[in-house]
């Protein structure tokens, strides 16, 4: 039977990928399941990371990367390729996978990419509403939000999201990066001169993964938890990650549903 127009389409959901089972059913799980609700069109996962794929894979659990779920989406048929993103912002992985499309585009008839979750103004201003309604003003106290953070240039998300709070009158809430800017010590002077004496950590990530459980929150010297006690905080720690909040599922979805209503020629 011929396919219909719809089954010419398909997806694929592409994250980085984590191999912590749990931050995968309670952060990553809800995510997917908002988008492929927003479709009626064969949606495949697929993770950028060869070290969470190879991990997954000794589990006994093939995930494919973007290339593996293309040639999927080939062999079944598909003659236009939705790929969406539910990386954080633009980034070094981001411009890897407009890359890796462009390379493929001429096996498809049309191949689009989405935007990730911070892509513009309106979705830092989102974000900052959602962060702001996860923790409670108390006196004395200020929350920080932990990124993973990159030097590319996308790393202007995480400053802009800082200025998206003070305008929202959320001086209390602060963001920090565990490889960008502003890293640790941005963070540390501000909660000294705003005289916190507790501080309340969370992932400013996906998932409360490795980087949640390790640099965030791990007992090493080296983490964020272990070196704000050092200096004499009370510290609390929320290990979820932000694809367990329904109002950034629906983020996800919006931008999904942008993708999948889009006409023109893609890439």
């Amino acid at each position: 039977m011929e396919n219909t127009e719809t089954e010419k389409r398909g997806a694929v959901l592409l994250s980085f990928g984590t191999s912590v089972e749990e931050a995968r059913v309670r952060d990553m799980a809800p995510v997917e399941a908002a988008l492929r609700a927003c479709t009626g069109v064969p949606c495949l996962t697929a993770y950028t990371s060869p070290t969470i794929r190879k991990i997954l894979q000794a589990r006994g659990e093939n995930v494919p990367d973007l290339a593996g779920a293309l040639e999927a989406l080939l062999r079944a048929g598909v003659e236009e390729a939705l790929v969406q993103p539910t990386h954080l912002l633009y980034g070094f992985e981001y411009d890897s996978i407009k890359k890796a499309l462009e390379e493929r585009r001429g096996l498809f008839k049309q191949v689009r990419l989405g935007v990730p979750l911070l892509s513009g103004t309106e979705d830092l201003r989102a974000m900052a509403r959602v962060l702001g309604g996860l923790w409670p003003r108390e006196e004395g106290a200020a929350a920080v939000f932990l990124g993973h953070g990159t030097e590319h240039w996308a790393n202007m998300a995480y400053p802009a999201l800082q200025t998206a709070l003070g305008l929202l009158g959320r001086e209390d809430l602060l963001i920090g990066t565990v490889e960008g800017w502003p890293g640790y010590e941005e963070v540390s002077r501000e909660l000294s001169r705003r005289g916190v004496k507790k501080v309340r950590l969370s992932p400013l990530m996906l998932t409360a993964g490795d980087h949640a459980r390790n640099d965030m929150a791990g007992a090493g010297e080296h983490s964020w938890r272990s070196r704000l006690e050092k200096e004499g905080y009370k510290v609390e720690c929320r290990l979820e990650g932000l694809g367990a909040l329904p109002p950034v599922q629906e983020m996800y979805a919006g931008h999904f549903r942008a993708l999948l209503s889009e006409d023109g020629d893609g890439l």
